[in-house]
């Protein structure tokens, strides 16, 4: 068979006949992250493989392929701005802004602490502290409503107990700039969280054994975490991940656009959020930066497909390994890779992992979605293809009939937003208890904002179950759960409630019907326990995806 090795550099590359496979009888490349296209015509991620077999006229031209690859990255990047996923320039400029005068009360902050330690007039004049930022801001995919992830680096007299969380605290506190600034010091990473000028900004601290920390500080040098402690090394953490990243990528704007897209597809899906058992913001930037080090000449559309045809057939636990031969830092060898479901390298440290919550239940979910979007990208270029059925959101209470209901409540909005926060911190726990109990448990992180019937703020989530569980099963699920949470935590302890619920039971705010589902009305009556059919993933074979109402039950449901 002859190929034809047409413009390398817009993706036509070059397959040898020992690099092929016949797939749905079409010679391809064997490596992971391959797409099918009928007729002999095949387009990997990266890259386009045309076959010369004739008659040619029946496959597309390769200059037509490009144009519509073309289309469909430029019909993304649309529905990315009409989402608001990309920011005006004004919000950008107010965000650079905001760091700037941020970073100017930690200088003013570092030389006040210098001279309330005593130290000598030099030292005073020399020192200085500075913010790094890092998360979806650092990488310059956030949108208007994001917060901004920012690490204030100090020197080595600055201490986190006293100087940053008091002097510092104060010291934001007098801005007439800063609101709603409050300590969070029982988390993982303890920080600092308020808004500056309307801006939310997390606000952790990392002390280095230097006299002074310039704003040009070379994270990546392991030298600079020589003597450092274990929180500091945490809070370090994000910012060198974003600049082993951002090193390694060598196409930053295609890189941004697909990790936009795979956090939107994460975030509708219902699989973001490192709390409940999904992937974080960290772990998809990784693997996305994973598929654009692997494609660097590969346009948006084929990105996207790229990423989904080779995580849907990961040989997880496999890990994820964004960089090989990077610099080991002082006391990497400490560090041990984790019993992980799905285990992601941190490219900035060959010894480190992923903080991960996923266990098993939510991996079951991850792995079926992942598979789901292989499944709608494999017709990228097709006629019909829409981007719109990729993003579709996981309506949970047509997957589900049972659901555990998590009800939090304080006395006060401040008082929620805390207890709320730290019992979050707490969810990884609850998802194994209820997993070990019941089997299987879906931790929707859609959140409800209500009232008690006692005017008290109350935040609601509705996890998704297979099946029903006893009430004393439940009980003492609630029961271990809430002494969990009363251990450690420092600040007005709130109410918690565990119960179990059926679909029909859920308020309209949670229940909101799809209508390219079914055109129906949602009735809150309590309908008469019945074992409904079930459906199970075309994907996953022994994993349930729905419940399947007969007409009689519809009849039941809707009005």
């Amino acid at each position: 068979m002859e190929y034809a090795h047409l413009n390398q550099r817009r993706g036509v590359v070059l397959v040898a006949p020992h690099q092929q496979q016949l797939i749905e009888g079409c010679l391809v490349p064997s490596p992971i992250g391959v797409l099918c296209r009928p007729a002999g015509l095949v387009i990997p991620c990266g890259g386009l493989v045309v076959p010369l077999v004739g008659p040619f006229p029946l496959f597309p031209r390769a200059s037509v392929l490009i144009r519509m690859d073309d289309e469909r990255s430029r019909s993304l990047r649309q529905l990315m701005t009409n989402e608001g996923l990309i920011p005006s320039s004004d919000e950008e400029l107010k965000r650079k802004s905001v760091i700037v005068k941020l970073k100017e009360i930690v200088l003013t902050w570092i030389k006040k602490v210098a001279w309330q330690r005593g130290l000598q007039a030099d030292v005073i004049q020399a020192t200085s502290a500075t913010i790094l930022t890092y998360g979806s801001y650092g990488l310059g995919v956030h949108d208007s409503d994001s917060d901004i992830d920012a690490l204030c680096v100090g020197p080595w007299f600055a201490t986190s107990a006293e100087d940053f969380f008091i002097v510092l605290y104060d010291m934001l506190k007098s801005q007439k700039e800063v609101s709603e600034i409050h300590c969070v010091k029982n988390a993982r990473i303890p920080l600092m969280r308020f808004k500056f000028e309307g801006i939310p900004i997390d606000l952790p601290y990392a002390k280095l054994m230097f006299t002074s920390v310039p704003d040009t500080v070379e994270v990546l040098n392991p030298m600079i975490l020589h003597g450092i402690d274990e929180t500091s090394w945490k809070s370090l953490s994000g910012v060198r991940v974003n600049c082993a990243i951002l090193q390694l990528v060598t196409n930053l704007k295609e890189f941004q656009s697909l990790l936009r897209c795979i956090k939107l597809w994460a975030k509708r899906r219902g699989i973001y959020g490192n709390l409940f058992g999904y992937l974080g913001g960290v772990h998809l930037a990784i693997l996305a930066a994973f598929i654009c080090v692997r494609n660097p000449d590969a346009m948006l559309s084929s990105l996207v497909a790229g990423f989904f045809s080779t995580f849907a057939s990961w040989p997880w636990p496999m890990p994820v390994v964004l960089a090989y031969g990077t610099m080991s830092a002082v006391g990497d060898s400490n560090v041990v890779a984790p019993r992980s479901l799905m285990p992601i390298q941190m490219p900035c440290s060959p010894q480190e992992y992923c903080a991960s919550n996923i266990s098993k239940s939510t991996f079951n979910r991850i792995r079926s979605e992942f598979l789901r979007a292989q499944t709608v990208t494999k017709n990228l270029l097709g006629r019909d293809f829409d981007w719109h059925i990729l993003f579709e959101p996981f309506v949970h209470h047509n997957k589900y009939w049972w659901f555990t209901k998590i009800s939090l409540s304080a006395s006060n909005q401040d008082d929620l937003g805390d207890w709320v926060g730290w019992v979050k911190s707490r969810f990884p726990c609850l998802i194994l208890k209820l997993e070990e109990v019941l089997g299987f448990c879906d931790p929707n992180p859609a959140e409800e904002y209500t009232y008690t019937e006692k005017g008290d703020p109350n935040v609601v989530f509705y996890w998704g179950l297979h099946a029903h569980c006893d009430d004393s099963d439940i009980s003492r699920v609630e029961q271990d759960f809430e002494t969990n949470i009363r251990i450690g935590y420092e600040g007005p302890v709130g109410q918690m409630g565990l119960s179990i619920v059926q679909a029909p039971e859920l308020p309209a705010t949670v229940c909101c019907m799809d209508t390219n589902l079914m055109e129906r009305k949602a009735c809150w009556s309590i309908i008469p326990e019945f074992s409904p059919p079930m459906m199970y993933s075309e994907h996953l074979p022994s994993y349930l995806v729905r419940y399947v109402p007969s007409i009689a039950e519809c009849r039941r449901i809707c009005i």
